[in-house]
């Protein structure tokens, strides 16, 4: 039976306005991702994903972190009336030397926080859902930093959350990150193409 709470509605629709932002790379995004993570936290509280619960309240402090440096590299250029807002923070590729970091602490927290719900909680999927924490953390950190390869991390986690929260019968939500698949591809191109520019 198809059973979706306010709360579930609402985090997926301010949710898919956040995505779509970020891939217009808007930088109201990161407004729109505060409200959809704090609803979450309690779709997961409830559900008993606490690594996701948690990874929730991470991501409204790495939300205002995005916010903070998407805004940090902006400048006013022109004179007198005619100031004009630019943002200097470029979409790039990843450095090779942070590429390797990000994978090694993703895992080392993935284990670490695998260990943790084993031990502590009563959590329904503790691998896969330390394992999605991890990995999300890493890629939100990517996109802060305007990583273009943000979205194929995302993509990866999404694929997998799909089968997650089906198996949690939380189908909103599961419909949601399907979604954000396919938006994790066209902000990959729509990145992509603003790199060429």
């Amino acid at each position: 039976m198809l059973q979706i709470t306010w709360t579930e509605a609402l985090g997926s629709l301010t949710g898919l306005v956040s995505v779509w932002l970020t891939v217009r790379n808007k930088v109201w995004c990161w407004f729109w991702g505060i409200l959809s993570v704090a609803l979450y936290v309690v779709v997961f509280w409830n559900e008993r994903l606490y690594a996701d619960m948690v990874l929730q309240l991470v991501f409204v402090v790495m939300n205002c972190y995005g916010w903070y440096k998407w805004h940090a590299g902006r400048v006013h250029a022109g004179s007198g009336n005619n100031l004009a807002t630019t943002a200097l923070r470029p979409i790039t590729r990843i450095p090779q030397e942070y590429l390797l970091t990000s994978i090694i602490c993703g895992a080392i927290l993935a284990i670490s926080l695998m260990l943790f719900l084993k031990r502590f909680t009563n959590s329904v999927a503790p691998e896969m859902d330390s394992a999605l924490t991890a990995t999300s953390i890493v890629a939100l950190w990517m996109q802060a930093q305007k990583y273009r390869e943000s979205w194929l991390v995302w993509l990866a986690a999404d694929i997998f959350y799909v089968g997650l929260f089906v198996s949690r019968q939380l189908w909103l939500t599961a419909a949601l990150y399907l979604v954000f698949c396919g938006m994790a591809i066209l902000g990959w191109r729509e990145w992509t193409k603003e790199m060429a520019v």
